[in-house]
């Protein structure tokens, strides 16, 4: 983990500082904790380590914070719950009691499932998840894409550190440009 944090974090003082500034602090095992009891999950041991290392972004001048990870706000514990607090809000509620999603295979096909933790968020409600829960011929931990508004729940990487590591892989290969917002993928 510490490797690809040494690559994000050279390509970032190079090409863009202000989103390396963004990036908090890392989160303390206390906190990892009180999440994982809010949220009633266990993270692996590879998000664990990347939130100790970073926990998330910090709001800049705007008001919310550049777009980093993928192109999107990476989370902070705190904001993590509070994004899957509307989500659980919406399913307890039975606003997608009969909405069905179009997953890849190894993602359920709910619209939003209490296990899937986000972990980005896009500003217009949709998220790259941790998928805590997966369908058969998935595996707990991988990462998807859901879109508050779309069927779609792409399977993306099969770990968080697979995912972080492709991502920096992407910043290598210029994948990323700088704008006035953070990252946008080219």
């Amino acid at each position: 983990m510490k490797l690809i944090w040494d690559r994000i974090h050279a390509w970032l003082a190079d090409n863009a500082p202000e989103v390396l500034a963004s990036l908090q602090p890392g989160a303390s095992d206390e906190q990892i904790r009180a999440a994982e009891k809010e949220l009633g999950v266990s993270f692996p041991a590879d998000v664990k380590a990347a939130y100790r290392t970073h926990n998330g972004q910090a709001a800049g001048e705007r008001g919310y914070p550049p777009a980093f990870l993928y192109g999107w706000e990476w989370l902070s514990l705190e904001r993590m719950v509070d994004e899957w607090g509307v989500w659980k809000g919406l399913v307890d509620g039975g606003d997608f009691d009969d909405c069905e999603s179009e997953p890849d295979e190894g993602v359920k096909n709910d619209w939003f499932n209490l296990a899937w933790v986000p972990l980005t968020y896009s500003g217009s409600g949709d998220h790259h998840c941790l998928d805590l829960d997966p369908a058969e011929g998935g595996q707990a931990g991988q990462i998807i894409q859901m879109w508050h508004d779309a069927t779609d729940r792409p399977l993306l990487a099969p770990s968080f550190l697979a995912w972080l590591s492709e991502f920096a892989d992407d910043l290598e290969a210029d994948v990323y440009n700088v704008t006035e917002y953070g990252l946008e993928e080219s």
